[in-house]
């Protein structure tokens, strides 16, 4: 069993920071990849920023820039550092850990979610 858990979201001015953690724990081999999305009411769900276990990076367009993702590869956690954060910002913050079990089979685990809130 792997449990995800996020922290470090809140309601924050425009032009703020927030700096998001995430933890995966349980019976854990490895993990592979570990990334945030968010979803917005009525929105989509859509990838943020991902990164993996050898430290390659992808952010999508609109927080290049602004968000930077990190990983502690040891703690298997993995954090999202947004800064200069516009309304348009605010979501439902995920993490998403691609984790091999310790039977070695691999499956995707989702936290509950973080809400962030940017007001202007």
């Amino acid at each position: 069993q792997v449990h995800v858990v996020e922290s470090g979201g809140g309601l924050v001015q425009a032009g703020g920071s927030l700096r998001l953690s995430c933890a995966a724990s349980g019976r854990i081999f490895g993990i592979n990849v570990m990334g945030w999305y968010r979803q917005a009411p009525g929105k989509q769900r859509e990838l943020v920023a991902a990164i993996t276990t050898g430290g390659s990076t992808n952010y999508t367009d609109s927080v290049k820039g602004r968000f930077t993702i990190s990983r502690d590869n040891a703690k298997n956690t993995v954090y999202l550092q947004m800064n200069s954060l516009k309304p348009e910002d605010t979501a439902v913050y995920y993490c998403k850990s691609v984790v091999v079990t310790t039977t070695r089979l691999e499956y995707d685990y989702w936290g509950q979610g973080t809400q962030v809130t940017v007001s202007s």
